[in-house]
């Protein structure tokens, strides 16, 4: 064979070089241009919907004469409501108080590696969650038609003092015991809950460092439940404030039996329930700020460490916006 009829092999013509489109922008305008907002015609749509529904509800509660206004301005801050407003403030402080201490002994019962303390605990929180605490305060008011008199002295022997329920309960001590222990199971709850969200790790490498359990649960495990106490804590404390408007069914004069009681002489139903209601506003508006302090307080640590997060991230990204850090342009230069 010759060397004629060796094939020949053409090479492929090196690539063309990308030319640069002229309308193309270039990188430095990329990085200035402005990014243009989402237009969301729906979302308007119905933020204007909802403030006219709630321009037209304003306007037919203020210009509505049967509501009577000024019969509200004039029982706002009468005697007999402040008085009422008094024992309703005092029951909830009183109620959330010894609820809360309750509660915190029933979590860790809870939280024990004692059988009968876990089942007898269980066994309470079950209970008072399935019971209305309508008909608790009910029984509890009426505790002397179940056991006249209560005694104490030696179990299943003789008695030393002798009380009789029927001078003992009062109205206001039966909504004391039946909201405090209402609050004592849901608050065991809470607390259990806000325990067990801090991982295990946490105490296992305290105990490694040698923490004592109490220096443990007070510097460790306790500031890190209470973001998930705090919360429930709160809502807890306004649900109450409202729900010890149920002893007025029996004869405990709070906020609303006060109103109660007006209006059963003047007939002025409407006005006075609207008395009551903007006081009840006005309460649960005060402790929702101040939830809303407790909890900023409390989960501190965690925005710092978002906000050190963000100023890390616009750190590392300052190359991209044309202004690199000492620390990048000298990582930048040994690179190179």
């Amino acid at each position: 064979m010759s060397s004629s009829d060796t094939p020949t092999r053409t090479l492929a013509p090196p690539p063309e070089p990308v030319r640069d489109d002229p309308e193309r922008p270039s990188d430095e305008q990329l990085l200035a241009a402005r990014p243009v907002p989402l237009r969301r015609p729906g979302r308007w749509l119905t933020a204007l919907t909802l403030l006219v529904l709630l321009a037209m509800f304003g306007h037919t509660v203020l210009t509505n004469p049967r509501f009577q206004w000024s019969v509200v301005g004039d029982f706002f801050l009468s005697g007999s409501i402040l008085r009422g407003l008094a024992l309703t403030l005092w029951l909830t402080a009183a109620v959330m108080a010894s609820g809360y201490l309750l509660g915190i002994g029933v979590a860790a019962m809870r939280l024990s590696r004692n059988p009968v303390l876990v089942s007898g605990s269980f066994g309470f929180v079950w209970l008072l969650r399935s019971v209305p605490p309508l008909v608790q305060l009910l029984f509890w008011y009426e505790l002397a038609s179940l056991y006249p008199q209560l005694s104490l002295g030696i179990p299943f022997g003789r008695e030393f003092v002798t009380v009789r329920t029927a001078h003992l309960f009062s109205g206001l001590l039966a909504a004391y015991v039946g909201l405090s222990l209402d609050v004592a199971a849901f608050s065991s709850e809470i607390v259990r809950g806000g325990i067990l969200s801090v991982d295990p790790g946490q105490t296992e490498a305290a105990q490694a460092l040698g923490l004592g359990p109490v220096r443990i649960f007070r510097r460790i495990v306790l500031p890190q439940a209470m973001p998930s106490i705090v919360p429930a804590s709160g809502n807890l404390l306004i649900g109450m404030l409202k729900a010890t408007s149920i002893v007025s069914v029996i004869a405990v004069q709070d906020l609303l039996y006060s109103t109660q009681l007006v209006y059963n002489q003047n007939f002025l139903i409407i006005p006075l329930l609207l008395v009551a209601t903007l006081w009840y506003v006005i309460l649960t508006t005060l402790l929702s700020i101040g939830q809303f302090f407790v909890e900023r307080h409390f989960t501190r640590g965690g925005r710092r460490r978002d906000e050190q997060g963000l100023w890390r991230t616009l750190r590392s990204n300052a190359p991209l916006l044309g202004r690199a850090s000492a620390v990048d342009r000298a990582g930048l230069a040994g690179l190179s």
